[in-house]
């Protein structure tokens, strides 16, 4: 879909300029030299860019801007400010209102249309060359038509240039998967062009084929030597050029590529800091007319706040100024982590040597002096980009060998996981099989002794009790009550090692139901208890039947057992939904505990009350906390010495309730 683009500017030069510029790349723009004109335009549907100048006849340009950026419910429309270099302030105020470029006037053409390029490319994929898409660059129109018609028909997308110097800006914004260039151009020769791919951290591994007509033998040799990976004589067979382009780019493929890294030929901002207006003015020409786009500022302090809004690839830095000195300013730039990488260039008139050494000491990257010759200015900054090109470069390449570092160590971690999880597993079962075997141990060898010696003691005490004197009677009644116990506390062990052992079975369990049966087993046993159930209707869980009746068995036997001494004992079951989680509860106004010892409620043998006034093994509640952790549950209780305890527990999150 082509993009739309639209151009607000009252100089007719300009917008017809921009205009050309446009349709050269196949797009035709909207033009209005008006806000007004702009808003009705803008009212009949969206835009992809807007390039907008500040000084307009009935309004601000930056009015404009913030009326794009209020609009609801369009996708963002990339904005560029295209304007007199005038005050810093009027720069930052664009920025800082959602500008995404702002570009002084007189502007370098061909800046302009890169950064157009780029803006609408935004939402689309980082850079990434199409495999089938091929840069050709020759000064012969005939040859350029011809040869593109014949790479067309090999299933190739052609991008074309005149020139070395086009063809390499094209490569840095296309990324062209390979590229074609003439031996023989009028501005930079072939040799030229492909060793500056080949200095280009982001182009240096792309193809590049030369074409040459010179029919001497040392021809290939040379081409080769400058570093093209494959040589064509013009006026050979053309299907011969496609054999060789598909030939590279096989080999490419191996290769990877450098989309993280920017072009050092992709367009460049350099900010340039000098209280002369008649200095400035003349760098700031001299460099537009390399293909930079210069920003100005008159001092450090506007510089830093220029910086704050925009980010840019070199800084100009004069040393002696008003205010905020050079020194200071740099100082002030390298500390900042996100402008330290900036490179610095110090301009000055003196020629001191105290004065290089201060600056270089505040974190410059270079110093120069100040000349009407600006030939040795321009061939610093563009050292200076590259140098910080190949850091880029460096960086990422670090960057990525830490990432895949961190993988491998991420792998490592997760096979040691996996293998201490299938031995914690194997261990596990190991256990499990250990316990089983006491289990049936336990249950064998200890009850049978133990049923032995309490049938025994029946016997004793029936038949033979009239031959024992008092105190005889005594130890026999003592040591049935001690089997007794044993054997309630082998059950309750037994109990509680099975509960990790049996597979959990997920049903609708009616808890209701099972809490009036368990009631009903309490008051037969014990039909002297004062004690009132109060047990709410219709309340069902997700969960394993004979599981969960022993949670009911143990917290309603322990609510039983705890209010015997209550004035008007009562015992309720109920539960509440709190954040789409079932809550259930015991609660009895009984004697109640100490919230200080709360902690150990759960852990087997631990009793929190005298066995000779509240009997039992101190096992039942680290069982009914098993079985609520196997549900995906956790329990707690709240309680206050003499006024009753009430215990809480959830069943997890995925245990639908629903009423019986």
């Amino acid at each position: 879909m082509t993009p739309r683009v639209l151009i607000v500017d009252d100089s007719l030069t300009v917008r017809m300029n921009l205009a050309e510029m446009l349709r050269v790349d196949g797009i035709e723009p909207t033009i209005c030299a008006s806000i007004t004109e702009a808003r009705e335009v803008l009212a009949t549907g969206m835009y992809d860019l807007a390039i907008l100048d500040v000084l307009l006849p009935d309004g601000d340009g930056v009015d404009l801007l913030r009326e794009i950026r209020e609009r609801r419910g369009e996708t963002p429309c990339a904005v560029m400010l295209l304007s007199t270099e005038a005050e810093v302030h009027d720069r930052v105020r664009g920025l800082a209102t959602g500008a995404d470029e702002y570009v002084g006037k007189p502007y370098d053409p061909g800046y302009v249309m890169a950064r157009a390029r780029e803006l609408l490319q935004r939402g689309a994929p980082a850079a990434t060359p199409g495999h089938d898409t091929v840069l050709l660059i020759d000064d012969s129109f005939t040859f350029r038509e011809s040869t593109k018609q014949v790479l067309e028909r090999g299933g190739f997308t052609v991008l074309l240039a005149g020139t070395g110097g086009e063809g390499l800006r094209i490569a840095a914004l296309a990324r062209p998967a390979a590229i074609v260039v003439d031996g023989v151009l009028p501005d930079i020769d072939g040799a030229t062009v492909i060793r500056s791919i080949r200095l280009d951290a982001a182009l240096r591994r792309t193809p590049c084929l030369m074409l040459t007509a010179s029919e001497e033998d040392g021809a290939e040799i040379l081409a080769l030597d400058t570093g093209a990976d494959a040589f064509v004589r013009k006026g050979e067979d053309a299907d011969l050029l496609v054999a060789r382009l598909r030939a590279v780019l096989r080999s490419a493929e191996t290769q990877g590529h450098d989309g993280g890294t920017a072009s050092i030929m992709a367009p460049k901002k350099v900010l340039a800091v000098d209280d002369s207006e008649t200095y400035l003015r003349a760098l700031s020409a001299n460099l537009v007319q390399e293909g930079f786009d210069v920003a100005q500022a008159r001092s450090g302090e506007a510089a830093l706040e220029l910086l704050a809004v925009q980010p840019v690839d070199c800084i100009l830095l004069d040393l002696m100024m008003p205010g905020l000195g050079g020194t200071e300013t740099c100082r002030r730039v390298k500390a900042a982590p996100g402008l330290r990488d900036v490179p610095v260039v110090m301009l000055t008139a003196l020629e001191d040597r105290a004065a290089m050494i201060d600056g270089l000491a505040a974190g410059a990257d270079d110093y120069i002096a100040k000349s009407s010759d600006f030939a040795v200015l321009r061939a610093r900054v563009a050292a200076q980009l590259r140098r910080k090109q190949f850091e880029d470069e460096n960086r990422l390449y670090r960057e990525r060998l830490l990432q895949k570092e961190w993988e491998a160590a991420e792998a490592r971690a997760a096979q040691q996981l996996a293998e201490a999880r299938a031995a914690l597993t194997e261990a596990l079962e190991l256990k499990n099989r250990e316990l089983e075997a006491f289990s049936y141990s336990v249950s064998h060898d200890l009850r049978a002794p133990l049923r032995t010696v309490d049938g025994f003691g029946r016997l004793l005490e029936e038949e033979h009790a009239a031959a024992l004197d008092l105190t005889a009677r005594d130890y026999l009644r003592r040591m049935r009550v001690a089997t007794k116990r044993m054997t309630e506390l082998i059950d309750d062990l037994l109990e509680l090692s099975r509960v990790g052992q049996v597979e959990l079975a997920r049903e609708s369990v009616d808890l209701s139901g099972i809490a009036r049966a368990v009631a009903a087993d309490l008051a037969r046993a014990d039909p002297d208890h004062p004690a009132r159930f109060e047990i709410a209707d219709r309340i069902a869980a997700a969960g394993d039947p004979r599981l969960l009746r022993i949670v009911l068995e143990n917290l309603l036997g322990n609510s039983w057992k705890y209010s015997r001494a209550a004035a008007a004992p009562r015992i309720g079951f109920g539960a509440e939904l709190h954040e789409n989680v079932m809550t259930f509860h015991v609660r009895d106004n009984g004697a109640g505990f100490d919230m200080n010892f709360a902690h150990k409620l759960f852990t087997p043998f631990e009793r929190l009350h005298s066995a000779e006034q509240f009997p039992g093994s101190g096992i039942g509640l680290a069982t009914v906390q098993r079985i609520v952790a196997r549900h995906g549950g956790r329990i707690w209780a709240e309680s206050a010495i003499g006024q009753g305890a009430t215990f809480f527990w959830t069943l997890g999150k995925e245990t639908p309730i629903s009423p019986v």
